[in-house]
C-alpha cells in the first residue's frame, strides 16, 4: 500500500476542475441508513479501479474469474486498465467508472480490483444524488476506505469492507460472501480458530482490552486513510458508534500518531465500541524507545472505557471479514465477536 503517495495525493483535491465536481450536490452527512439491493447469483457485477494501477495483466483476469465462480457476470470498467502514473487513469476517468456503474441499471453491484492509492482524488468528482437513486453494494478495502466513508457520510448507503477483486478468494472468504450477500444471513464475526502441532493455539487470537457488550453502527476501515480524511466533509460522523481498524506497514510511532489524530479530531471520545483488526508488518523498527502496537491501543482505548478488543480478522490478511460498513451490530468484547442485529440489504 503506498501510503506515502495516497497522503501526497490528498492535497491535489483542491486542484480538480471546479467545473467537473459534484461537490455542489452534496448532501448533509447526516443521512439516514440507505441499504443497497441485493444480489443474486447471475447478475451483472461491475469491476472497477478507483485508485491504482494494475500492473500485473494477469490479475485483471483473475478478478474476473473470480467474481465469474462467484456466480456472476462481469462488466469491465471503460477506463479499468488505464495508468496514469501510479493511478488507475485520470480522477476523471477513475470516478467516470464509479459514476457510471451507479448508474448502469443492469449492473447489481460493484468491485474494486484493488486499493493502493489515490481513491481520495476522486471524491469532488463521484455524484452521491445518483448513488442514493441506486443503491448497490460495493466492495474493496485499504485504499477504498475513502470510498466507504465517502459515500456512507454522503448518502447513507451500506458498503462492505472486504476483498478487493484481485485479492485472494479462499474457501474462507468466499463463504463469508455467500452467507452475506446471497443467504443475507445476519451473520457472526468470529475469528477462525485452527489447532496446529503446537500446545498453544496462536494464529488468529483476539485480546479483550475491556470487556462489555454494545451496539452501534460499524464504521471505519484502514487507519491511514481514514485519519487523512479527518476534516474533509467526507469523513463521517462517528457519534454512537463501533470504530474498526486495520493498517499494513505502519512503525508503531506512526500508528500512535494517527491514533492521536482520532483523539483530537474528537472520533475516539464518540465512539460506543472499539475493534482493532490485523496491522500487518506494524512491528516495532525505530530501536530503543518505540512504543508497541498494543502500549498504542493501551494508551488511547482504556482511558475511554468502552468494550474493546484487538485481533479481529479484519486488514492485509488472505482470511478477512467482509464487514457491511455502516450497519448496526451487537458487539462482545470479552467474546472477540460482533453479529449483524438488523439486514444490510433491501
Amino acid at each position: 500500500m503506498q501510503k506515502r503517495e495516497f497522503l501526497k495525493s490528498l492535497g491535489l483535491i483542491a486542484g480538480v476542475t471546479p467545473f467537473m465536481a459534484f461537490s455542489s450536490s452534496v448532501s448533509s452527512p447526516k443521512n439516514s441508513t440507505l441499504l443497497p439491493k441485493a444480489l443474486q447469483k447471475g447478475d451483472t457485477v461491475g469491476l472497477i479501479s478507483p485508485s491504482a494501477a494494475t500492473a500485473d495483466r494477469m490479475q485483471f483476469t483473475f478478478a474476473k474469474e473470480a467474481l465469474e465462480a462467484l456466480g456472476f457476470q462481469v462488466k469491465l470498467g471503460e477506463n479499468l486498465k488505464n495508468r496514469r502514473g501510479h493511478l488507475a487513469g485520470t480522477d476523471e476517468e477513475r470516478a467516470g467508472d464509479l459514476n457510471a456503474m451507479f448508474a448502469d441499471k443492469n449492473v447489481k453491484g460493484i468491485v474494486c480490483i484493488r486499493g493502493g492509492s489515490g481513491a481520495a482524488r476522486i471524491l469532488p468528482l463521484i455524484d452521491y444524488n445518483l448513488i442514493k437513486k441506486n443503491p448497490k453494494p460495493l466492495m474493496g478495502y485499504s485504499d477504498i476506505t475513502a470510498l466507504h466513508c465517502a459515500i456512507y457520510s454522503q448518502t447513507g448507503l451500506i458498503t462492505f469492507h472486504g476483498p478487493n477483486g484481485s485479492g485472494s478468494w479462499n474457501s474462507f472468504n468466499v463463504k463469508r460472501f455467500e452467507d452475506l450477500y446471497f443467504a443475507q444471513e445476519m451473520v457472526t464475526f468470529e475469528n477462525e480458530i485452527v489447532e496446529g502441532d503446537d500446545l498453544v493455539i496462536k494464529a488468529n487470537r483476539i485480546q479483550t482490552l475491556l470487556p462489555g457488550v454494545v451496539e452501534g453502527k460499524l464504521l471505519g476501515g484502514n487507519l491511514t486513510v481514514l485519519t487523512a480524511l479527518s476534516g474533509s466533509p467526507y469523513y463521517p460522523d462517528f457519534k454512537d458508534s463501533i470504530l474498526y481498524i486495520e493498517d499494513v506497514g505502519e512503525d508503531p510511532y506512526r500508528i500512535d500518531r494517527m491514533m492521536s489524530t482520532l483523539k483530537l479530531n474528537g472520533t475516539l471520545d464518540a465512539i460506543k465500541g472499539f475493534i482493532f483488526g490485523q496491522c500487518t508488518e506494524c512491528d516495532p523498527g525505530g530501536g530503543y524507545g518505540s512504543l508497541t502496537v498494543d502500549q498504542v491501543l493501551d494508551d488511547y482505548i482504556l482511558p475511554l472505557k468502552i468494550p474493546a478488543y484487538s485481533g479481529a480478522m479484519i486488514g492485509h490478511v488472505s482470511k478477512q471479514f467482509i464487514i457491511p460498513n455502516g450497519a448496526k451490530v451487537r458487539m462482545n468484547s470479552e467474546t472477540g465477536s460482533f453479529q449483524l442485529i438488523e439486514k444490510v440489504f433491501q
